[in-house]
């Protein structure tokens, strides 16, 4: 099972070919929705999911059988981002965090369509984003000032691009590893803004500060979702699952070049054979513990 977007392939891809080094027959993955993915894993329709965000999709895990059934493998990868960002002159200028936004003439600044609103680019409807920020628009008193925009993210992040080009102010929502940040850059041409404090959909408690600014969304990792049948019965795809480890800025830094037109088919397999090449030792090391956990 893999999701919808394109730019979670790569990653997805590098744990297909290690299973095809290791033997098995890695059939066309089924694209769908996330939250349709896990309960397909959840089923038994699928063997396994690997764009699992442990505390992004928890809502998704619960409901699709949670630990009876599933498993957590990894972390696949560490120190992924959520929250909110502004142009980095409207930062400059003292709009630090989204609390702020309940004041109309603040919100103002961002009103792309005159409507008196703020719009922030935001969660294509769906994702386990759109949860969060749905909560923090009531939670931080944001629903009459903030207009919470969806759709196809990347038409709202390229509107955005060009709003700022232009010279607008632009809000809005992006995650790491993902394109976004390596175009509009943190610290260079936008800022991430802090919330109030924290408040999370269900009452959950989680970190989500960095670097001592508190993004409202948990710092998260990566995991691979399985079912627990399915690990028992392929001790090698198991083993393969605790022992892949990818970097975050390795992910973002492939993610840009899709941005930039390499986004084929086979220019992610391309991507993937040289990611394979200048990690060989890491990637081969995960197929040696795979083959001696069927050995042993």
């Amino acid at each position: 099972m893999i999701g919808l977007i394109t730019e979670d392939y790569f990653q997805s891809r590098i744990l297909f070919r290690a299973l095809e080094d290791l033997g098995y027959t890695v059939a066309t993955p089924l694209e769908t929705e996330i939250q349709t993915a896990h309960l397909s894993v959840g089923t038994g329709d699928g063997d396994f999911y690997p764009i699992h965000w442990q505390n992004l999709h928890q809502a998704f895990f619960d409901e699709s059988g949670g630990e009876e059934v599933l498993e957590r493998v990894g972390p696949f990868v560490d120190g992924m981002l959520q929250g909110y960002l502004v142009d980095k002159a409207s930062y400059d200028a003292g709009v630090t965090d989204s609390g702020q936004l309940s004041d109309a003439a603040v919100a103002a600044r961002f009103d792309a369509d005159g409507n008196g609103t703020a719009d922030l680019a935001g969660c294509v409807p769906g994702w386990g984003c759109e949860r969060v920020i749905e909560h923090h628009l009531t939670e931080y008193g944001l629903r009459d000032t903030v207009t919470h925009n969806q759709g196809s993210y990347n038409a709202l992040m390229a509107d955005s691009i060009a709003r700022l080009a232009s010279g607008n102010s632009i809000l809005y929502f992006t995650w790491t590893p993902y394109w976004v940040s390596g175009e509009l850059v943190p610290g260079a041409h936008v800022e991430w803004l802090s919330v109030p404090y924290t408040s999370l959909p269900d009452g959950v408690e989680a970190d989500t500060e960095i670097d001592g600014l508190n993004l409202g969304f948990a710092v998260d990792s990566m995991y691979i979702l399985a079912r627990d049948e399915f690990l028992a019965e392929n001790s090698a795809a198991a083993r393969l699952f605790e022992m892949a480890r990818l970097d975050v800025n390795d992910i973002s830094a492939q993610n840009l070049l899709m941005s930039k037109g390499e986004d084929s088919s086979a220019d992610i397999d391309r991507h993937v054979d040289a990611w394979i090449e200048e990690n060989r030792s890491d990637y081969d090391s995960w197929l040696d513990a795979a083959r001696a956990a069927v050995a042993n």
